[in-house]
């Protein structure tokens, strides 16, 4: 009966879990003026030109998006450099509170994410609609080497967001116990994240990974001293 309550705990919250970023539609990437037209083509030249005409860096589309954030949405890392060398604010929120550092680890982008916080990119920003952290994100995404990155750069091992859950705990029921999501597991208990923080229903990271039948990560846990 208590596996069957932590199966449907999980089912309920899915439709809410995989909610993701709205990237610009074709149709927005069309229709797109002035700077964020240029950054949608990666046009390096053109972003130089309005930007020293004095065009507003930080300028929203109708999702909240700027340049900055279709540039990397659209992976033109070169578009982006010269965006941020510009002034462009790194840390700005879409409408759905997404920033460029979460954008990028979501798409499994490092090299942009590596740009986003070189460049003053906050890795501990609370972000999403989840109050997650881009930490989070990854985790639940199973991006290996994001996660070492964020991890490497500060950002917090213990966030609780809205659902409830931490990086630890979304690697878990969000993951599907394969290598990647045993690494972050790994990771983030070496980095030293609380294994014994339970989630919204108090349910402990161990027994979650028992309820999965998640062997490896069992075994991690368990080495690590956590309890059931």
């Amino acid at each position: 009966m208590k596996k069957l309550a932590l199966f449907v705990g999980v089912i309920l919250w899915l439709p809410y879990v995989v909610l993701a970023q709205t990237a610009p539609s074709p149709d927005e990437l069309t229709n797109y003026k002035g700077l964020h037209a240029a950054a949608a083509k990666g046009d390096v030249g053109k972003i130089n030109s309005l930007a020293k005409s004095g065009a507003d860096l930080n300028a929203r589309d109708g999702f909240g998006r700027t340049a900055l954030m279709v540039a990397t949405y659209q992976n033109h890392r070169d578009a982006a450099k010269v965006l941020i060398r510009a002034g462009a604010d790194v840390n700005a929120l879409d409408s759905e509170r997404y920033d460029m550092i979460t954008i990028a680890a979501v798409a499994n982008n490092l090299p942009m994410m590596k740009l986003a916080i070189a460049s003053g990119g906050n890795p501990k920003l609370m972000t999403s609609p989840y109050d997650g952290t881009a930490l989070i994100a990854a985790a639940h995404l199973g991006h290996v080497e994001v996660v070492r990155e964020l991890i490497r750069t500060g950002a917090p091992l213990n966030h609780i967001n809205n659902l409830k859950w931490t990086a630890l705990i979304e690697a878990i029921v969000l993951g599907d116990g394969g290598k990647n999501h045993q690494l972050i597991v790994q990771a983030l208990i070496e980095a030293g994240a609380d294994v014994n923080l339970t989630d919204g229903n108090g349910t402990t990271p161990l027994t979650l990974a028992r309820t999965r039948n998640f062997t490896a990560m069992v075994k991690m846990l368990e080495a690590a001293g956590a309890k059931p």
